[in-house]
């Protein structure tokens, strides 16, 4: 499970049955755990809907040859929720 900065959105998106596509240590040792879901993150809802603290903060990576992703990495823990890319949204649902 990642840490408790980000722990409400995960435990949501398990519960509501969002399909888990890969967890734990993503890019390097300064990524604890980082958990994927098939689905396109609604940031900006999100961040509304969740009183995430101050060390989660937006990520959005869009890689050439190493992936593509959109979410929320906690600096404090190096913990990560991330979804598609939103170049890719057109594929997936998005979660808000």
């Amino acid at each position: 499970m990642v840490c408790e900065h980000l722990s409400a959105l995960e435990n949501e998106m398990l519960s509501r049955g969002i399909e888990e596509t890969f967890r734990g240590s993503a890019w390097s040792k300064n990524c604890r755990e980082w958990v994927y879901f098939r689905c396109r993150l609604d940031l900006p809802a999100l961040r509304a809907r969740f009183a995430f603290a101050p060390c989660v903060v937006d990520h959005t990576h869009r890689g050439t040859h190493d992936g593509s992703e959109a979410g929320f990495v906690c600096e404090t823990c190096h913990d990560a929720i991330m979804g598609v890319h939103p170049d890719d949204a057109a594929k997936h649902p998005p979660y808000r």
